[in-house]
């Protein structure tokens, strides 16, 4: 029988890979973008963060999410620094959420405050997802607009705390194989990340919208 970690990667890979080929990435990685676009997808990050981020101290103590709660792992800072960089001092003035977004930084809070195997679920496909395929767009942002190497505007992708990334995933297969969860309660987590890959989807949906490719 397949190990939980096994379960949850395999039954979101189709989403998983819809989200890294969507339309606003490819352009973004492609080079087909500005600036002004990333930035943008930076301030939609700095909202699913917030939500992801603002619960995590209730969750410490939580039987079943508490071991994922890693401040190692947190982001909102780093995300700041990038922002002040990308918009300046006043960037929280202009700070706006797309719709999309916002559905899905409400739907982080919402497991955030009454469904700790539900956040498992986005923390998993955000902060593994960071880990992994964040690492390109952080090169390719570099390139592309000419940050410092892990810099001021790509520090979101810098995890300075985690020294080994390849120990630390491993490290958290096994959190995730170790959860406090029923069969049940587990079919519900692996239904939850699919959405949450849906759900930040559709943000790369009204990215692409806001940012169409003028070839």
């Amino acid at each position: 029988m397949d190990s939980f970690s096994t379960v949850i990667r395999t039954a979101s890979h189709q989403q998983h890979v819809e989200a890294e080929t969507s339309t606003f990435m490819s352009d973004l990685l492609g080079g087909g973008l500005g600036v002004d676009a990333y930035a943008r997808y930076t301030e939609q990050l700095w909202f699913v963060y917030e939500a992801l981020e603002a619960g995590a101290g209730r969750l410490a103590s939580d039987p079943v999410a508490g071991p994922f709660i890693r401040p190692e792992l947190f982001r909102r800072s780093a995300l700041e620094r990038d922002l002040a960089h990308l918009r300046g001092a006043g960037w929280r003035t202009g700070l706006s959420a797309l719709p999309a977004t916002r559905a899905y930084a409400e739907r982080v809070r919402e497991c955030a405050d009454s469904w700790p195997g539900g956040y498992i679920a986005h923390h998993y496909t955000r902060y593994l997802g960071d880990l992994s395929g964040g690492q390109i767009i952080r090169d390719r942002a570099e390139k592309a607009w000419g940050f410092e190497k892990k810099g001021d505007g790509v520090r979101f992708y810098v995890f300075e705390e985690v020294g080994n990334p390849a120990a630390f995933k491993r490290e958290y297969r096994e959190l995730l194989d170790a959860v406090r969860a029923d069969d049940l309660e587990k079919q519900r987590i692996v239904a939850e990340c699919r959405k949450a890959f849906t759900l930040n989807t559709e943000v790369f949906r009204a990215l692409g919208e806001e940012f169409p490719l003028t070839a």
